[in-house]
């Protein structure tokens, strides 16, 4: 099993994390009781019901990079790029706009 803290705004939103079963996205519940709490994305709304996918969820997979980065990856950190968490979970932490992934 494997997880990721995803943070909005430098604030931690919620956990993802991979097992057996496919992959799951939980918001925080101290995060869905602030005021201006924004959701991940439009396809993952704030909700206390966890998300559940076989496959790492559309958004998250747009996070991790493509084309000549992503070799750049494989070559530095030997990373399979069929391994979307692993590569989540190691190039996101500062990603482009407001959302990063952080081991936990």
């Amino acid at each position: 099993m494997r997880q990721g803290e995803i943070w909005v705004h430098n604030q931690l939103a919620g956990v993802l994390t991979e097992d057996d079963t496919g992959y799951h996205f939980t918001y925080r519940k101290e995060y869905l009781e602030q005021d201006k709490a924004l959701s991940v994305s439009l396809t993952l709304p704030l909700q206390k019901d966890p998300f559940h996918s076989e496959n790492l969820f559309p958004f998250f997979d747009g996070l991790i990079p493509e084309g000549w980065l992503l070799d750049v990856v494989h070559k530095n950190w030997k990373i399979n790029p069929r391994d979307r968490m692993g590569l989540l979970l190691t190039v996101c932490r500062d990603c482009i706009g407001n959302i990063s992934v952080r081991s936990k």
